[in-house]
């Protein structure tokens, strides 16, 4: 009878402890853990639709004024116009380098991405990233975020291949001189 009394009560006991919120459950207000900050600090400190617009007006006025590597071909914005797409025609044996936020979208022809580091292409239209040595879907935005990365022909090609491109770019011939487009 004792025993069936001590387990009874050592095992209320356990859920009351269970059920007790903890100080980690509930944070105090004001404290590290849950700031307490004033609505003119918020204002001050939080982007307004105006600010994000303002800043990136002022981004593009900034690299419309950038200059481009050397040897290297592409479109140049004034103000708030986007740059020109240009056509490049990529044969057998070249590949086609990508300035930093230079965009290419492969229309006809089969390519594969070509990266100088492990980091690949990202793919905006499939929503992924392209690993050097995968083919390219054609039709898709590919948009390149450093230079050392760019597409060349598939091995097993034999379509031309067209590629649309914005922004900076290097044609390389197979022996590593430039192409001309």
């Amino acid at each position: 009878m004792k025993i069936k009394l001590f387990i009874t009560t050592l095992i209320m006991s356990c859920l009351i402890t269970m059920n007790t919120p903890t100080q980690a459950e509930a944070p105090t207000p004001g404290s590290a853990t849950d700031p307490v900050i004033t609505r003119s600090y918020f204002e001050q400190n939080t982007l307004s639709e105006a600010k994000v617009k303002e800043l990136i007006a002022s981004a593009l006025k900034a690299s419309a004024g950038g200059s481009q590597p050397s040897g290297s071909n592409g479109g140049t914005g004034t103000g708030t116009t986007p740059a020109a797409m240009t056509v490049v025609q990529l044969k057998a044996g070249q590949t086609l380098y990508a300035g930093a936020g230079a965009e290419f979208i492969v229309r006809s022809g089969k390519v594969i991405a070509v990266s100088s580091d492990e980091n690949g292409i990202p793919d905006v239209t499939g929503g992924k990233d392209i690993a050097a040595g995968t083919e390219i879907a054609t039709n898709h935005l590919l948009i390149f975020p450093r230079d050392g990365r760019g597409i060349k022909p598939a091995p097993k090609n034999t379509a031309d291949i067209f590629v649309m491109v914005r922004g900076s770019y290097l044609l390389l011939n197979e022996d590593g001189s430039t192409a001309t487009p």
